[in-house]
């Protein structure tokens, strides 16, 4: 499991493509109705870049960087952490209300009020009780989980305030580039699946 970071080039052109999945089995009866059991907790995410411009000059080196990152991580053999330009990062995220028992909570993320664990943090964050930064008395844990010394006591709400990312694979063993200048690369496709929850990837 690799923690390089997807580089961030200035070819990336529009559409982007971000697409949640989900994995469903479904059976029918002979009546004709359905069982469904759902076989995962939270959702794949599929990912979809296009590079219109990648620059091969020895003061840029961007189609290099590219290359080399495909070629580190052996194609879809290796995972890696992606900085999703539109999602990164949260502000004031409940992840937990003080029982006065529990001490283990999982930092979490709402994206339009759907609730998914975060894993892959960038930085440290910040954790605040009842609105009171904490600076001691807890770990960070690589999941996400986080571990205070003493529970937060009964009532107390729990958010924190950072950035993350996902942890992502390519899907296939190939990338294709196209020279359409001397110098001058465009990748119309590169594809990757990726998670915000831990060990899913």
């Amino acid at each position: 499991m690799s923690n390089q970071v997807f580089p961030t080039l200035p070819g990336l052109t529009w559409n982007v493509v971000r697409a949640p999945q989900w994995a469903t089995r479904i059976q029918k009866a002979v009546s004709g109705k359905e069982f469904r059991s759902a076989w995962m907790s939270a959702p794949i995410y599929t990912f979809r870049l296009s590079y219109e411009v990648l620059r091969e000059a020895a003061s840029y080196q961007e189609i290099q960087q590219l290359v080399a990152f495909f070629n580190n991580v052996r194609g879809s053999f290796d995972s890696f952490l992606y900085s999703d330009p539109n999602d990164n990062s949260i502000t004031a995220q409940n992840f937990g209300t003080g029982n006065g028992v529990q001490t283990a909570f999982q930092l979490m993320r709402s994206y339009g009020g759907n609730l998914e664990a975060v894993g892959q943090l960038n930085g440290t964050p910040s954790l605040y009780l009842n609105g009171v930064l904490q600076a001691a008395g807890f770990t960070v844990g690589s999941t996400g989980l986080v571990t205070f010394t003493t529970a937060p006591v009964a009532g107390g709400a729990l958010t924190w305030t950072g950035s993350y990312y996902y942890r992502c694979r390519f899907l296939q063993d190939t990338l294709e580039f196209n020279e359409f200048m001397n110098s001058l690369w465009e990748a119309k496709k590169v594809e990757f699946i990726g998670s915000l929850t831990p060990n899913r990837i």
